[in-house]
């Protein structure tokens, strides 16, 4: 993190403690919650719902590109260090890769779009990011890729409903923050 000073002023290029703060209270909410729910629903892609909703919490709250890339690694960090989820050291590629996803698309997405459309596109790209590693891990097993091929559909399909549905919450919660000033004013 550079901090210069000029004419007293302290112009901060990297993340702010607040900023560093909330961006860990995301990530350890992410992995929490996932540890203490730890819903067998039988459902592809379920959980997209909460990595996408606090993965876009995080990029509206603190508003700088790679934000979401730090919540995700942190996440993963600490999934690992509980042994939250299966997968081992791979947990880390399950949180880390979405989130990545969505970083990279921060730099070609217009952001004269509305909030809400910002956050439906990057909750879908996480979840292609999100099913690829899935598809990965299938054709290393070694099934054959018709079948791979269905299972990534499948992923993306269902997965891309429950990101959608996190999405969706994020401007109503992101507007509650800006109206009790936990969060600057600013629309992102």
């Amino acid at each position: 993190m550079s901090v210069t000073i000029e004419n007293n002023k302290m112009t901060n290029k990297g993340f702010s403690l607040q900023d560093a703060l909330f961006i860990g209270f995301c990530a350890t909410l992410l992995v929490a919650l996932k540890g203490m729910l730890r819903l067998k629903l039988g459902l592809t892609g379920h959980s997209m719902f909460l990595m996408s909703f606090f993965y876009l919490i995080c990029y509206g709250a603190v508003g700088k590109k790679g934000a979401i890339t730090v919540c995700g690694l942190l996440a993963g960090l600490i999934a690992m260090m509980l042994s939250v989820g299966k997968g081992g050291p791979f947990i880390l590629v399950k949180f880390a890769l979405p989130a990545v996803a969505m970083d990279l698309c921060l730099f070609v997405l217009p952001t004269v779009l509305a909030l809400k459309w910002r956050c439906i596109i990057l909750a879908v790209v996480a979840t292609f990011a999100w099913a690829s590693k899935g598809f990965i891990e299938d054709l290393l097993v070694g099934l054959s890729i018709q079948v791979a091929l269905f299972q990534l559909g499948k992923s993306v399909l269902f997965g891309s409903g429950f990101a959608i549905l996190g999405a969706l919450l994020v401007p109503p919660v992101l507007g509650r923050l800006r109206s009790h000033d936990l969060i600057d004013n600013k629309e992102r």
